[in-house]
């Protein structure tokens, strides 16, 4: 798995959520039907990013439970 290739889509997917602070529940069986691998390798793959710290994953704590995934320091799509 070309794990600059995950994190760029990665990346997009959360960019292109319309909620603020910037987060995306990710779904690792459509990212896997994207990149043609298992869902496993995507999940293997997203929990390297968050041990590089190049995203943050944060499991609510109310039902259902969703891991959610943030850009770190990015809470909006504006440039400054």
């Amino acid at each position: 798995m070309d794990m600059e290739k995950l994190f760029q889509r990665i990346h997009t997917m959360i960019m292109s959520s319309a909620k603020s602070p910037k987060n995306m529940s990710i779904s690792s069986v459509k990212v896997a039907d994207i990149f043609g691998v298992s869902p496993g390798e995507i999940e293997k793959g997203l929990q390297e990013l968050v041990d590089a710290g190049r995203v943050s994953k944060i499991t609510m704590t109310e039902s259902p439970n969703y891991a959610t995934y943030q850009l770190p320091g990015v809470t909006t799509n504006k440039v400054q």
